[in-house]
């Protein structure tokens, strides 16, 4: 069976370098003979994805002006208001590989929650007119996020599979019956642990991410997590590790964060972790804190899944969904607008530091049903490729 990973940007993000390595796994681990491919837009920052069958750029391609394919794209769009032509030739690096697919899994997670994607529609129609079975894997989508157009583009999925409750439920509430629920697969995802940095307390070392993403939906959220490490300095014995987990070009939380390090690392208990790790490394970070703050959600995951209390600092439906499926409830979630409010952020501090044995072994039960959770997705599509045409 071969099988196609597609709406990848790069690793640049740790987030989306764990839902490859941890869905490459999973499929690897149960299911015999398949073989994964990898469409990534940046494929030189996915070598370390030494398991799959191959990696293929799936860069953008750009038509020439006055071209052939730019007249015929030009008159589609003028005559018929019809841009699919267009869009088959920009995405062609991708398009090109459906061909020699059995199944294509959209894995981008929360890509459905940053507005329309008509390049990933185009991808989708490709898919079906070639018969392939097309899945959307462990995604999150907000009701505010549906559209016609990305209503009309989910129909076309022969499988979805919802990563938290709050998506299941309102994609089932809008008639998408081929969704079913799971758990993201990074929660399944190995650790490697590296030398302890120079000033880490072990069992007393709480670790913040935060990410620009946040300060441009809510400027007054960098004041905000600015007194809460003065407020954990002040309050408490422990020490701060500030961990990156997207190093992207205009999307770099180690710049904002090594600002951060540098007005507070005179107090010698602000570490920095490095910007060069890869995925299981952090998370080997992230397992031995005694606490963690994120604004990531694949490094709340991290944290999550070794049994560390965390507060999730969140902009979208994956946070609460996630926290929901874990707790009953949408406990220690603080959506960007709320962080406006700096007591409000200190008074979840506070209430997660309280409570860290309670919620300690409140994961040491649900981390196990969540793993579960993550490998039934594999079951699912296993059901998928056994079955008739979606």
């Amino acid at each position: 069976m071969n099988i196609l990973m597609f709406a990848h940007h790069s690793s640049q993000n740790r987030g989306c370098e764990a839902i490859v390595r941890s869905t490459n796994s999973l499929i690897k681990q149960k299911i015999a003979g398949a073989k994964t491919y990898l469409i990534s837009e940046k494929p030189e920052t996915d070598q370390m994805h030494i398991d799959l069958d191959a990696i293929y750029n799936g860069e953008k391609k750009t038509i020439p002006k006055f071209s052939y394919p730019w007249f015929i794209s030009y008159l589609r769009m003028k005559l018929l208001n019809d841009e699919s032509y267009a869009l088959s030739k920009i995405e062609e690096n991708t398009i090109k590989h459906i061909k020699d697919m059995d199944i294509c899994l959209s894995i981008g997670g929360d890509n459905y929650c940053y507005g329309e994607q008509p390049g990933w529609y185009e991808i989708d129609r490709k898919i079906k007119q070639q018969g392939r079975k097309l899945v959307l894997w462990g995604c999150s989508i907000g009701e505010e996020d549906l559209s016609e157009k990305k209503l009309e583009d989910l129909k076309n999925f022969d499988l979805i599979l919802a990563r938290e409750s709050i998506t299941y439920e309102t994609l089932k509430k809008y008639g998408l019956n081929q969704v079913k629920l799971c758990a993201d697969p990074a929660f399944t995802m190995e650790k490697e642990e590296l030398p302890l940095l120079e000033g880490w307390q072990e069992e007393n070392t709480i670790g913040v991410n935060f990410s620009p993403l946040m300060i441009k939906r809510n400027p007054q959220s960098k004041i905000a997590v600015r007194k809460l490490i003065e407020h954990i300095l002040q309050t408490t014995s422990m020490t701060i590790a500030l961990t990156p987990h997207v190093i992207q070009e205009n999307n770099d939380d180690f710049i904002l964060l090594k600002e951060l390090y540098q007005e507070f690392k005179s107090s010698n208990r602000v570490l920095l972790i490095p910007n060069d790790l890869n995925a299981i490394q952090y998370k080997g970070y992230i397992s031995r804190m005694r606490f963690f703050i994120g604004a990531r959600t694949h490094a709340t995951i991290a944290a999550y899944s070794t049994n560390v209390p965390t507060l999730v600092l969140g902009y979208s439906v994956k946070s609460r969904g996630i926290a929901k499926d874990l707790f009953g409830e949408e406990r220690f979630v603080l959506g960007v607008d709320e962080l406006s409010d700096i007591n409000k952020l200190l008074k979840q501090f506070d209430l997660l530091y309280k409570e860290e044995d309670v919620i300690k072994k409140q994961l040491e039960s649900r981390i196990p049903e969540m793993k579960q959770l993550s490998t039934v997705s594999v079951d699912y599509l296993m059901e998928l490729a056994g079955g008739g045409e979606g």
